[in-house]
C-alpha cells in the first residue's frame, strides 16, 4: 500500500463505522481482560456465551478466585482450550487480589506477568480499557495488514511495529478494531469480498483484480 493511500484507507473504514467497538461483551476492565484471555483460539460468540454465565457469579477476580479452578473449568468448557484457560484466570485472580488490589493494572510489564496474558491480549487491555494507541495483532489484523501491503511481516509483532509506524496518529485508537472486523466480514481468509470492499481502491491485492466495483455494505 502507497503511504500516500493510508489515510484515504482509514478514513473510509472510519465513515463506516466512526466509533469500533469489541464483539466481546463485557461490563468492566476485569471482565475484558478474562474475556480477552479466554478468546485465543475462540470465537467471540463462542466467549460470550461462556461468560454470560460465569460473569453473572463472578464479576470480580475475588468471587472468580474463589469459584475455583474446577468450577470455572465447568463453565467455560464450550471454549476451546478451557481447561488450560480456566487455571490460567484463576491464577491471573490471585495475582490481580494478592499484588494488585483486585485491579487491573495499566502497564504492559504488570500484564504480561499475568498467567496466560500475551502482547495482544494486554494490547486489547490497553487499547479498549485505557484507550493508548496500541496495536493488537489477531489473525484478522495479521491478514489484512499483509493483504493489502498496508503493514507487511512475517511475524505478529513485524505487523504490529509496522502498523505503529505506518497508521496515521488520528487513527491509532481505533484502527486495531477497523482492521479485525474488516477481516473477519469483508478480507476473510478464505474468499475475500473484494466486490463489496470500499477499500479496494487502495490495497495491494485488491489493485491487482482490476478496477473496483462501487462498494455497497461493509461492515468494517
Amino acid at each position: 500500500m502507497k503511504p500516500e493511500s493510508i489515510e484515504a484507507f482509514f478514513a473510509t473504514l472510519a465513515a463506516a463505522n466512526p466509533r469500533p467497538q469489541t464483539e466481546l461483551e463485557y461490563t468492566s476492565v476485569f471482565e475484558l481482560l478474562a474475556a480477552v484471555l479466554l478468546s485465543a483460539q475462540a470465537t467471540d460468540v463462542g466467549v460470550n456465551k461462556a461468560t454470560k454465565r460465569l460473569f453473572a457469579l463472578a464479576p470480580t477476580p475475588q468471587k472468580m478466585l474463589e469459584l475455583g479452578v474446577e468450577r470455572v473449568t465447568e463453565l467455560i468448557r464450550t471454549i476451546g482450550l478451557y481447561r488450560t484457560k480456566a487455571k490460567n484466570l484463576v491464577a491471573t485472580c490471585r495475582i490481580l487480589v494478592e499484588q494488585h488490589g483486585g485491579e487491573v493494572p495499566r502497564s504492559r510489564q504488570a500484564l504480561e506477568a499475568l498467567p496466560g496474558v500475551g502482547r495482544k491480549t494486554a494490547n486489547v487491555v490497553l487499547n479498549v480499557a485505557f484507550g493508548e494507541p496500541t496495536m493488537a495483532v489477531d489473525t484478522h489484523v495479521f491478514r489484512v495488514s499483509n493483504r493489502t501491503g498496508l503493514a507487511p511481516g512475517r511475524t505478529p509483532l513485524e505487523v504490529e511495529v509496522g502498523l505503529l509506524k505506518r497508521v496515521p496518529a488520528n487513527h491509532l485508537v481505533d484502527a486495531h478494531h477497523w482492521l479485525i472486523l474488516h477481516g473477519r466480514y469483508v478480507c476473510t481468509a478464505r474468499s475475500p469480498r473484494c466486490g463489496d470492499c470500499a477499500v479496494r481502491a487502495w490495497c495491494d491485492h485488491g489493485r491487482r483484480l482490476g478496477a473496483p466495483t462501487i462498494a455497497a455494505g461493509n461492515k468494517g
